[in-house]
């Protein structure tokens, strides 16, 4: 079709055209003959760049056939592929790579002016950004305490991406959450954490208090009874990025247990037992 200029002109017209335009239409708008038009129309057909529609007559006689563009949709996949390629093959530096990526658009977005004061500020912030990017994230009431909250997110606009490049598309997806809390006024108040395919179809993000703030809770309710060696462990994925940003923990098959790092050994033994 490409060394045809009649059937890239006429491809052009249905493609800026508002509905079908059937071969009389498309005669008068080019100066062609009706039949050159049906033959150009006929290729273009058959090499599905455009698709037939029944249209009513035009007073009496046989129902006209209108012409519209197929609408190719961007590859939005495979462009993330290659960028996510050039990153190249070190897993630290493409995990800090992908979070500052992150980061710079959460930076650009506009969330309004919601000012985070409580880790269920945080919640509904995080809820509604992921709702609007189109990840279906869903509450995990039964996990939620005053230190953490989990959401669950059902859907993501790269899963299968991330299958093969998760500290790639996750680490993206992460260093967006962290910028719009941040923006909202959590520095330093709330942890985000990603963990990947929890589940086949399942990825959740966690939320929690940072250290600091634990610390202040625990000094209110000490419990020395607990023993910090119960909390499982996970290599997180990209575990040699710089500790200035979080890492994202690897894919697993089940659930995923916290990685509290650094933390008080009594505060890690009491979130273990929330799971």
């Amino acid at each position: 079709m490409s060394d045809s200029w009649p059937r890239r002109r006429l491809l052009a017209i249905l493609r800026g055209a508002s509905e079908p335009l059937d071969a009389q239409e498309l005669a008068r708008i080019t100066g062609q003959h009706v039949t050159t038009v049906r033959f150009h129309l006929d290729v273009l057909t058959k090499e599905s760049l455009v698709r037939q529609f029944q249209q009513p007559p035009r007073g009496r006689g046989r129902p006209r056939i209108g012409y519209s563009a197929v609408q190719r949709s961007v590859g939005y996949q495979e462009l993330a592929q290659v960028l996510a390629d050039q990153l190249g093959p070190d897993p630290r530096r493409r995990s800090e790579a992908a979070i500052a990526a992150g980061r710079a658009w959460g930076a650009k977005l506009d969330v309004g002016d919601q000012q985070i004061e409580s880790l269920e500020d945080a919640k509904e912030l995080t809820m509604t950004l992921l709702s609007e990017l189109g990840f279906a994230p869903e509450r995990d009431q039964a996990t939620e305490t005053d230190e953490q909250v989990l959401i669950r997110l059902t859907a993501c606009p790269l899963r299968e991406l991330a299958r093969t490049h998760s500290e790639v598309v996750c680490g993206v997806h992460l260093g967006l959450i962290k910028e719009v809390l941040d923006r909202g006024g959590a520095r330093g108040e709330v942890n985000v954490r990603l963990h990947p395919f929890v589940e086949p179809e399942l990825c959740v993000v966690r939320l929690e208090l940072m250290a600091a703030r634990r610390e202040q809770e625990m000094r209110r309710e000490p419990d020395n009874s607990r023993d910090a060696t119960a909390v499982p462990t996970a290599v997180p994925v990209g575990a040699e990025a710089a500790a200035a940003e979080q890492r994202i923990a690897p894919p697993s098959a089940g659930r995923v247990g916290p990685q509290l790092r650094n933390a008080d050994p009594n505060v890690a033994k009491q979130s273990a037992q929330q799971w």
